[in-house]
């Protein structure tokens, strides 16, 4: 509903950008493969897409919204596509994430969303997506505390190196598995120090920062926050991490599984639930410290997990990172303080009480995985679902009663376009289109010739 125009009125970054004298403003939006789409406003059109808020916005070509992360346009799609001509959505940016950009002159940015032209939420929009299941977790007396962890390769290569290289032999950053190393630290210290101290002026906060077990390969704990903003962070820090390295001369990637005889590469999502003052996941009476709330929430996780795989786990590659032995867990399991179950349950303090679902990879857009986690577990709170396994012990991949994780994108597209809990929770509109454009990776999986083939078949077959 559009604000009257006697209660239109300047935000304070807007005051603060016109007082500023700034130029210019960079402004993005999340696509639905996670990828920051943005561009460059000049200063009148951004005080005009701004200036009365919040009713502003801006045409941005709904192409965004069709077409896959090498900007080649789904056919098989209907919210978007060439059937309608592409035009303009619009694109409402978010002044609250207003920031600065410190390694780009201090630029001013914000961050967007897609509406209808009533100012409704657009039905595909990854962070609107987001938002309705806030708002269903609102409705429910409850807002969702969040924090993301990433893994990811680091390689000493530019766009142009590696399209030389064709896309074989990335150059690690440092060789070897070193997790925890202060002397791969010290090696790349500038790096790491970018990492903290800029993110930090980001506006994203770095919990913690270190090698993991892999060549080049690091971890980051991003600041616990509402789910909205840690989703926000999380989206920021993967795109700011590839624009900081490149100052390094360093490509870090997010791809779940870049070596097949490495670990692979997580994107671990924590939670908790509060009614604006308490951890509502903490029971001191409780010999677990795990209130029921909290052990609905795990049950709703491990019971319908699976309905939101591909926001899970959303390429081909995803799937290469589901073996076993190698972290990540493959099977709906939950366990205490174990980090070979997908669901670990961290219970002691009030303040630390929490669940990390542990299944997620690197690759997630975090919109999106963090709705379907935070549905999936919201779903077992509102159904009353109760732990009926008990925790596992030693290890997840033991657990041979509990069926594994399917092992392609098209098994679990499959499982969540059929799913009513899917459709309940994130509406049929963003079900079908996000289903849809999974089937179109799926499709050009099938149609790629892979180095694989050709080193198995060229010469003997």
């Amino acid at each position: 509903m559009a604000t009257p125009a006697s209660e239109n009125r300047l935000h304070p970054a807007v005051e603060a950008l016109k007082a500023s004298g700034a130029s210019k403003v960079k402004v993005a939006v999340s696509d639905i493969d996670g990828v920051l789409r943005g561009k460059l406003l000049h200063k009148d059109k951004f005080f005009g897409v701004a200036d009365p808020y919040p009713d502003g916005g801006f045409g941005f070509c709904d192409v965004v919204m069709g077409w896959d992360m090498t900007d080649s346009c789904y056919d098989n799609t209907a919210v978007t596509g060439w059937q309608h001509g592409f035009p303009d959505a619009l694109a409402r940016l978010d002044l609250a994430t207003f920031r600065q950009v410190p390694w780009d002159d201090g630029i001013a940015f914000f961050l967007g969303e897609f509406v209808n032209a009533d100012g409704s939420a657009h039905p595909v929009c990854p962070r609107q997506t987001l938002k309705r299941v806030l708002r269903r977790a609102e409705k429910m007396g409850f807002s969702v505390m969040a924090g993301m962890e990433f893994e990811w390769f680091n390689f000493l290569e530019t766009p142009q190196s590696w399209a030389a290289k064709k896309g074989v032999n990335p150059e690690p950053l440092t060789p070897g598995m070193f997790g925890y190393s202060l002397l791969r630290m010290n090696r790349n210290r500038e790096f790491f120090k970018a990492l903290m101290d800029e993110m930090l002026a980001f506006g994203i906060p770095i919990e913690g920062l270190h090698t993991e077990t892999g060549p080049g390969v690091l971890e980051a704990a991003i600041g616990f926050s509402e789910a909205l903003e840690q989703a926000d962070r999380a989206i920021l820090f993967k795109t700011g991490a590839k624009e900081i390295g490149a100052r390094f001369g360093i490509m870090p990637s997010f791809m779940a599984k870049p070596h097949q005889n490495l670990p692979g590469c997580s994107g671990h999502i924590h939670q908790s639930l509060s009614d604006g003052k308490n951890n509502l996941f903490y029971d001191a009476a409780s010999p677990r410290k795990m209130s029921p709330l909290f052990e609905s929430y795990v049950a709703g996780q491990v019971a319908c997990m699976m309905n939101f795989g591909p926001m899970l786990w959303p390429t081909i590659n995803s799937y290469k990172r589901l073996v076993d032995g190698f972290w990540a867990p493959v099977k709906p399991t939950w366990g205490l303080d174990n980090r070979t179950a997908s669901f670990r349950v961290i219970a002691g303090s009030p303040k630390a009480t929490r669940l990390e679902t542990r299944c997620p990879g690197a690759d997630v857009n975090p919109y999106l995985a963090m709705a379907a986690v935070i549905a999936a577990g919201l779903d077992g709170v509102e159904k009353g679902l109760k732990l009926t396994t008990p925790p596992i012990s030693g290890s997840n991949f033991g657990a041979e009663h509990i069926a594994r994780a399917p092992r392609t994108l098209i098994e679990t597209n499959r499982i969540f376009q059929q799913s009513s809990i899917a459709r309940d929770w994130l509406g049929d509109a963003f079900v079908d289109h996000f289903a849809a454009t999974r089937d179109w990776e799926w499709r050009q999986w099938l149609d790629a010739v892979t180095d694989w083939e050709l080193k198995r078949y060229f010469e003997i077959i």
